[in-house]
């Protein structure tokens, strides 16, 4: 009978007091269910994240379509702008889940939603919007950006450090789907009038065919809406899960915090910022090719293949996986520099140009993985190594603490790499701007995968490096 109870969870409501996933009997027996049922619904709530932050890169587009005079650079900036708010949010959502708890904050974080999503519908109604509408649109479309820090850091709390990997990959590689949704989606939607007089008359273009931009925002709004309330009745807060800002923000001297934030902006900063950027870059490299027929294939791959990132994370090691993804990144890119064509517009490879930034893709979503499946090891290690001396006492504190150090530098590292979905989109246009073409930033990109090679070789992968993982 005791050791029944021992294995089942002690709740008050929604909080879960006592929660051990480290003991086989309680994660078999209770553990693994509550855990892959908050998972099952944090998944589909950040995949709309996702959509509602890079709804821009898929509208931005067609806003000159039906009338709105913005300039190329403008449009550059609308797709910029969700991440550059996005990856400032996400500092603050790193901390939020152990201060409220993670069934709270996904409800509240997922309906915020609403706001980006029915303003957008109603201000591409009418052409005379001013641009600073679409600028405010697209910074709170940041909403979005944030959710996957806070997301990710409570999903970490609820499995065992050999689980980690995979259910982290999951949840980031599903949740990441929303990028490719959104691209796939919105061009359907804004062909026909989806949601009928209710949601306002169509749009139309020069040639006389009408398009319903406003479903672009308004698609997303029931779904927003079941998600935040099956989060809210249906997801648990963690007790284990609670700390103190001061607690978490020991991170902020933790050397391994900043490099693993270096690391993500080279992984998840690259795949972000290749989604945001890749529509604009095919329209002004190949104005003949219609960007969203394939705009949204490169975040589909990267998306699936960060699942696949984290089970082999599990299987072979973070750090090792981690080094061979940006030595192929440096590769990649060469790639991507010879099929492009030059600056008249003459030669190159659209297809070649395509399957070079596919790879490019699979890579950056391998390595989200990767380098999510380091940060609990690294200081799983280092905290095992500073209570080598301690107590049993002591030892389940450094346990502990290392949980929450993983956790808040997960969130953290995940909003410093998502300022690369800002500075990808602008590097492109302001090498176009200064050189006619983008090489000068393809170059730069080369030169930084080059010293997060390096990184990942001497701290973590080299045979006695500091902390292998």
């Amino acid at each position: 009978m005791n050791a029944q109870l021992a294995s089942k969870p002690r709740s008050v409501g929604s909080v879960i007091q006592d929660w051990r996933p480290e003991d086989a009997a309680f994660w078999a027996q209770t553990g693994n269910r509550i855990a892959n049922r908050n998972l099952a619904i944090s998944v589909p709530a950040l995949l709309l994240a996702f959509a509602i932050w890079q709804m821009f890169s898929a509208v931005a587009i067609s806003l000159p379509l039906v009338g709105f005079q913005f300039d190329t650079n403008q449009l550059f900036w609308l797709a910029a702008l969700p991440a550059l708010s996005g990856a400032t949010l996400r500092i603050f959502y790193s901390f939020v889940v152990p201060l409220f708890g993670g069934r709270r904050w996904t409800a509240i974080a997922t309906a915020s939603l609403l706001i980006p999503a029915v303003w957008l519908g109603i201000a591409v109604q009418d052409t005379s919007t001013p641009y600073w509408h679409f600028v405010a649109i697209a910074m709170l479309c940041g909403f979005g950006g944030g959710n996957f820090a806070s997301s990710m850091s409570n999903i970490s709390f609820f499995y065992p450090k050999a689980k980690q990997g995979f259910a982290l990959g999951m949840n980031a590689g599903l949740g990441n789907l929303g990028v490719s949704a959104t691209q796939f989606v919105i061009p359907l939607v804004i062909t026909f009038g989806l949601f009928g007089a209710i949601a306002g008359a169509p749009q139309l273009t020069a040639d006389g065919k009408q398009l319903f931009l406003q479903n672009a925002g308004f698609v997303w709004v029931p779904l927003l809406l079941v998600c935040a309330i099956a989060a809210w009745f249906g997801m648990h807060d963690l007790a284990a899960a609670r700390s103190s800002f001061a607690e978490q923000a020991v991170i902020f001297k933790r050397k391994h915090n900043w490099l693993m934030c270096w690391l993500y902006i080279g992984t998840f900063g690259s795949f972000i910022g290749f989604s945001a950027g890749f529509p604009m870059l095919i329209k002004t490299q190949f104005p003949d090719v219609n960007p969203m027929a394939y705009a949204f294939l490169g975040p589909l791959v990267g998306a699936l293949m960060r699942s696949v990132g984290g089970w082999l994370a599990d299987k072979l090691g973070g750090a090792l996986l981690t080094f061979w993804v940006f030595a192929l990144m440096i590769v990649g890119v060469f790639f991507v520099l010879h099929f492009l064509p030059d600056h008249g517009g003459q030669g190159g490879s659209f297809y070649g140009f395509l399957g070079s930034f596919m790879a490019l893709f699979v890579l950056s979503g391998i390595g989200n993985a990767s380098t999510f499946r380091m940060i609990p090891v690294i200081f799983r290690t280092l905290h095992e190594r500073w209570s080598a001396d301690a107590n049993a006492e002591g030892k389940a504190a450094a346990a502990r603490q290392a949980g929450i150090e993983s956790a808040a530098v997960i969130g953290f590292s995940s909003a410093i790499g998502a300022y690369g979905g800002f500075f990808i989109p602008k590097s492109y246009g302001s090498s176009i701007a200064w050189s006619g073409g983008p090489e000068l930033a393809l170059y730069g990109f080369i030169v930084f995968y080059a010293t997060c090679l390096a990184v990942t070789w001497w701290w973590y992968f080299r045979r006695g490096a500091e902390t292998p993982c």
